[in-house]
């Protein structure tokens, strides 16, 4: 049994940071993500789901969505598998922040910063060549000037965060460590022993729900592990396909079956019946 709740959880990521009573933790943690000019002393959460224009269109439900008190706008999801055009995603859902700022009659088209924040429980680069654990992503020209600095994305990859506890310099560090293994600590590690983490684990802690609590926990956890074992059925499939591919050329080559055997995932009785 764990300690701690797990965080890539709906219900785990929205006790963290989507309460009114977890506000401090959730502004800790995005203020290691903004610039010093951008730093928040005061959220208020906005309204999660946004609809279209007209009850026909598409809409929008964001984990958290919330506003600084200079105006910001910030939308903070925990994603938990891979959507085939999870970039389009994220850009269809800010266009509902951008698009709610237009008031009624004349306006000079001035908008409000909106920042898209996503902790993802997988990786979306598909280039191996540039993969990494943050992305921080801005609209460009070509010269690599910044032509627009209201709006920015944040992608955190959470696989290819592999700092081990010696190696945790800065508190960004920290709430990654924090977030990636919260669900198997079985202790409150030293490096994390601070009063921002401190109220973090007691919020985490499975001991401290009650029996409703506990059972929604459950209900989202149950979720959770069906979405990341349909994902890993999908991942084997693939790799069967792509070993049967390899086989049958390696085949038509005339390698012998038990070295086919041996360099793919398939038995001799598969190959041979290729």
């Amino acid at each position: 049994m764990s300690k701690y709740i797990n965080p890539y959880t709906d219900f785990g990521f929205k006790r963290l940071f989507g309460t009114e009573g977890n506000m401090d933790l959730l502004i800790d943690f995005l203020n290691c993500l903004m610039p010093a000019k951008h730093q928040i002393v005061t959220l208020s959460f906005k309204n999660s789901e946004q609809s279209g224009e007209i009850t026909s269109d598409r809409k929008a439900i964001y984990d958290i969505h919330c506003q600084a008190i200079n105006g910001d706008l910030f939308i903070v999801e925990m994603q938990k598998a891979k959507l085939k055009f999870f970039k389009d995603r994220a850009l269809f859902y800010i266009t509902f922040p951008i698009k709610e700022q237009a008031p009624k009659g004349d306006w000079d088209f001035k908008l409000l910063p909106i920042y898209y924040i996503a902790i993802l429980d997988f990786d979306y680069d598909e280039h191996e060549e540039i993969r990494k654990f943050d992305r921080n992503v801005q609209l460009r020209d070509e010269d690599g000037f910044v032509f627009y600095d209201k709006l920015g994305f944040r992608f955190l990859q959470m696989p290819y965060f592999t700092k081990k506890e010696h190696e945790l310099v800065t508190h960004y560090d920290k709430w990654c460590y924090f977030l990636k293994h919260l669900e198997n600590f079985d202790h409150i590690p030293q490096i994390l022993n601070e009063p921002t983490f401190d109220k973090a684990f007691k919020t985490a802690e499975l001991a401290a729900m009650n029996k409703t609590e506990r059972d929604e926990y459950e209900r989202s956890k149950l979720v959770y592990a069906e979405l990341k074992s349909a994902i890993d059925t999908s991942k084997e499939e693939g790799r069967k396909e792509r070993s049967i591919e390899i086989a049958k050329g390696l085949k038509e080559d005339g390698v012998p079956i038990k070295i086919i055997a041996k360099n793919t995932d398939l038995t001799i009785d598969e190959i041979e019946n290729l």
